[in-house]
């Protein structure tokens, strides 16, 4: 259960909605068709950051820039809108990386503005199975994005793998495992491939991924990434010690964040909202100096409980024993201390589990 210094933390996410190309999967807010507005985009990031932070916003402890691609951005304009926060010292403070755009200069620019931490889309190391996910970076660009990372001084680097892609044998998924691991990440993020309605994968049957497949996949990627040092915190994530990402256990432990930019999440204190899903839109409300907001919720105590249960229940801090019926659950949860876990098996049902709680 989150503790009261894990609801003291306070997070930023900065979304940055633009893309080379929309990969055949992805049901996020990006666009490939709006680059005439990144500088304007920007800009209105950097005003409203501003203007939070005058309104008086909590010393920010992580900030995870996403998207899209927010390498297609010039690193200065992102180091701006960054050098606006006030940052505690030793903030966590990531950037999600194309590999086809890291430079040298674009790390270099990165290190110097605060950056730490680098989480790179690779998905996969064999060229048929990137085609087949609609993925369209260079495999040859990963070894030197890499370097360029190393080269900068930044210390941490999350490597994301997607699995389960049609045409995707379990040697391709075992090779992308084992090259991976030849890069000496500090932190892993391996996802089973998931088909998101109106996206080109949904449309599309043949290319759907098969849960027998994918068990045998997450299977692999554990084992291998556990015999390297990398140790499985949450359901689809592992880290060498101390680089579990910190941004994403606020996340988990339902902390407080703000959200910048078109269709950026929010949450404090049981309230969650999201602001508008268009760049167009979230430029002309910061412009006018308007709500950024489109909707929002208010959770009661009984469905935060809940939710807390459901997310702590997928790290490796599990759940109070006492929260699950583990004669139910007999080889998906084990006790642990005081806290039921999930076990390896748990892991590849953690969704049909989290419905048996109480």
């Amino acid at each position: 259960m989150p503790t009261q210094k894990d609801f003291d933390q306070f997070g930023v996410y900065i979304h940055i909605p633009f893309c080379h190309h929309r990969c055949d999967y992805c049901s996020f807010a990006t666009w490939t068709d709006r680059h005439h507005v990144i500088d304007h985009y920007m800009r209105a990031l950097d005003t409203d950051i501003k203007r939070n932070v005058a309104a008086g916003m909590p010393a920010v402890n992580t900030v995870f820039i996403g998207g899209g691609t927010p390498t297609l951005v010039r690193p200065e304009s992102l180091m701006a809108c960054l050098a606006q926060l006030p940052l505690v010292a030793g903030a966590e403070v990531t950037v999600e990386c194309n590999p086809d755009d890291v430079t040298d200069a674009m790390m270099a620019t990165y290190s110097d503005g605060g950056v730490n931490r680098i989480s790179m889309g690779v998905q996969s190391m064999t060229a048929h199975v990137l085609a087949s996910l609609g993925r369209t970076h260079n495999l040859a660009n990963v070894q030197s994005a890499v370097e360029s990372v190393r080269g900068s001084g930044i210390p941490a680097l999350n490597l994301d793998l997607i699995y389960g892609a049609v045409g995707e044998t379990l040697d391709d998924w075992r090779y992308t495992v084992q090259q991976a691991i030849e890069l000496s990440p500090t932190h892993v993020s391996a996802y089973g491939l998931t088909v998101e309605p109106g996206t080109p994968l949904a449309r599309e049957p043949h290319r759907h991924p098969d849960d027998d497949d994918q068990a045998d996949k997450y299977i692999i990627v554990d084992d291998i990434l556990r015999s390297a040092g990398l140790a499985n915190y949450e359901i689809s994530n592992w880290a060498r010690p101390g680089y579990e990402c910190r941004h994403n256990l606020l996340y988990w432990r339902q902390g407080n964040y703000t959200g910048f930019g078109c269709a950026a999440h929010s949450h404090a204190d049981g309230r969650r909202w999201w602001n508008v899903r268009t760049p167009e839109r979230y430029i002309e409300a910061v412009d006018t100096n308007s709500p950024t907001e489109a909707s929002g919720e208010t959770l009661d105590a009984v469905t935060q409980k809940r939710e807390a249960l459901e997310l702590s229940l997928r790290t490796s801090d599990g759940v109070p024993v006492g929260a699950l019926d583990l004669k139910a659950l007999e080889g998906l949860a084990e006790v642990v201390g005081e806290r039921i876990v999930l076990t390896q098996r748990g892991r590849l049902l953690g969704n049909e589990v989290s419905l048996r709680l109480y």
